[in-house]
């Protein structure tokens, strides 16, 4: 490794770091958590395109939050009458979440803009420049999953 390896490295989580960033303010600026912008960013796609609602397993796996965490919204967002919370009846265990009509209202703009700016964001590039950061990404993101999940001392 090199030490223009750990210059790039710093850099490309500098940016990383400043992107979360982006998200968390632009959530508070809207009187949410980014967590809580997450889930309801799935919830509201689900429901425009009318896929019949998630199981709180799905919603983890789409937002990479815990179950904890994802169950802590849900249960805001019940209580706020955003969505609604029923049993799948081939498996009772399982909870299906729907965002409702108040659920929409309350995060139809949010959510639409963030998707736009993060779709004309991307437009900026040229399809290969698309192409590659999405490759580059992919990739650094595995490498990085490797590598952290090995837990070496030596690092």
């Amino acid at each position: 490794m090199t030490e223009e390896d750990r210059k790039n490295a710093y850099l490309y989580c500098k940016f990383r770091d400043e992107q979360f960033a982006l998200y968390d303010e632009y959530a508070k600026r809207h009187g949410m958590m980014m967590k809580t912008l997450l889930v309801v960013n799935v919830l509201f796609y689900d429901a425009v395109y009318q896929k019949g609602g998630m199981t709180q397993k799905e919603i983890c796996r789409r937002t990479f939050q815990s179950k904890q965490t994802v169950n802590l919204i849900i249960k805001n967002l019940l209580a706020e009458n955003y969505v609604t919370v029923t049993e799948v009846p081939e498996n009772k265990r399982n909870k299906l979440v729907r965002m409702t009509g108040a659920g929409m209202a309350y995060c139809e703009k949010v959510v639409r803009h963030i998707t736009w700016a993060e779709d004309t964001a991307m437009s900026m590039f040229t399809p290969e420049e698309q192409k590659q950061l999405i490759g580059l990404s992919r990739k650094f993101t595995k490498n990085l999953t490797r590598l952290v999940n090995l837990e070496t001392e030596d690092a």
